[in-house]
């Protein structure tokens, strides 16, 4: 019994190595400049355990966007139903709650979330068919939510102005994931890039006034 959990903890830890290194190897390369032989290297595995554990290139690539967009979605859920636990969220809680688990993750170094902002971006702004496809099956679910949630929360928000909105949001919520410097350069310096509460807040209060604009008057 002993031996049979060490083995576990070993499996876990390796593919957990592996998806580590594909999301650093998959950013930096894109899917096609990948091979399963530089990300078996850098995470310091032999290359036949990438194709025992996951299969391929193609299902190690899904693989990725899985774990980090499972891990992102059940956070925006768990805070929207916090939300409702507390009585109407305004806008502005359920843009928090949809851009925050994604911006923070982006910008913790601890967990590597720099680089599955560039992958995400890849992925959110690819038109060729895996693209549209990984973006479907992992996030299409939880957009609808906050689509539904954008509708009640704005007076004479169509449909279609609010999947328009759910849609800019993430626009901005992915170039915000990554720290890139930009605001301190064209800042002159006067704008910190590390204000993770300023960033968000600012993104948060910015959109919300774009999604009101889109409403329409009652005639």
């Amino acid at each position: 019994m002993a031996r049979t959990a060490e083995h576990r903890l070993e499996r876990g830890e390796a593919q957990d190595a592996i998806l580590d290194a594909a999301e650093v190897i998959f950013a930096d390369n894109g899917f096609h400049g990948a091979t399963t032989r530089a990300i078996a290297e850098h995470a310091q595995a032999n290359a036949a355990l990438i194709h025992y554990y996951f299969g391929s290139k193609e299902a190690l690539y899904e693989a990725v966007i899985a774990r980090r967009s499972g891990a992102i979605n059940d956070e925006r859920r768990a805070r929207l139903a916090q939300l409702h636990a507390e009585g109407t969220p305004t806008l502005e809680a359920i843009l928090d709650a949809l851009l925050r688990p994604t911006v923070a993750l982006g910008r913790d170094p601890a967990r590597g979330g720099a680089h599955y902002a560039r992958l995400l971006g890849h992925a959110a702004s690819g038109t060729d068919e895996r693209s549209r496809r990984l973006t479907g099956t992992h996030y299409n679910a939880i957009a609808r939510v906050f689509i539904t949630e954008l509708g009640s929360a704005v007076p004479h928000l169509h449909p279609e102005d609010a999947v328009r909105g759910y849609l800019n949001a993430i626009a901005i919520g992915i170039s915000l994931m990554a720290p890139t410097g930009r605001s301190q350069d064209l800042s002159g310096g006067a704008l910190h890039d590390d204000d993770l509460e300023e960033i968000i807040g600012q993104a948060v209060r910015f959109i919300a006034a774009g999604i009101r604009a889109l409403a329409r008057s009652p005639g």
